[in-house]
């Protein structure tokens, strides 16, 4: 996951995105608004599709998002509720490259130290694959926990540190985002539901 520019299109593009984001890359969601009912294929017990989109950079698709939480999921509070992101990735980036544009973007989101952040950096490298097009990462966040990842149904990696763990999700959930767009697409359904 998580989540999540080649990180995104050469680091994801030589060094823009993260492994989920980028602060390059233009969020659109043209694949629309998702089904708010719960999926059969939903890799969070009880969980709801919430929204999807696609992250694009200079129009080259870095990669496809999909967002999953259980009913009652606000939004505003993403860092209170179990969720799973799922990011299908379009181009090919280093478990390096994705790691260094994690903590950038993480920065974003929340302050952290020096030391948290080579700590971090190093979990989250040793925790994720190589992606190449049409892997499938999926990241599991727990409150109060930390993050999960799985590839191919299976578990690839974790990192243990409920911080670390809040603030990689919030590279697309938290207002913060360098991405408003795509977070805007991952949401739909909460905004459907009426919330902002």
């Amino acid at each position: 996951m998580i989540a999540i520019k080649n990180i995104a299109i050469s680091a994801l593009l030589s060094g823009a995105g993260a492994v989920f984001g980028s602060n390059f890359a233009m969020a659109q969601g043209p694949q629309g608004i998702v089904a708010a009912s719960p999926s059969a294929s939903a890799p969070l017990a009880g969980a709801r599709l919430v929204g999807q989109g696609t992250l694009r950079f200079l129009g080259f698709e870095v990669y496809r998002a999909r967002l999953w939480a259980q009913p009652g999921f606000d939004a505003d509070q993403y860092s209170a509720h179990p969720l799973a992101l799922e990011l299908t990735y379009q181009r090919n980036f280093t478990a390096e490259a994705i790691a260094k544009r994690s903590i950038e973007e993480m920065r974003r989101v929340g302050s952290f130290t020096p030391q948290q952040a080579t700590h971090w950096q190093q979990a989250l490298q040793a925790a994720l694959p190589d992606v190449k097009p049409g892997d499938r990462l999926l990241g599991l966040y727990q409150p109060g926990a930390g993050a999960v990842f799985k590839m191919g149904g299976r578990v690839v990696g974790e990192v243990a540190d409920a911080e670390f763990s809040r603030l990689f999700f919030g590279i697309w959930l938290s207002p913060q985002t360098s991405e408003p767009g795509l977070r805007r697409e991952l949401l739909a359904a909460t905004r459907t539901a009426g919330q902002p």
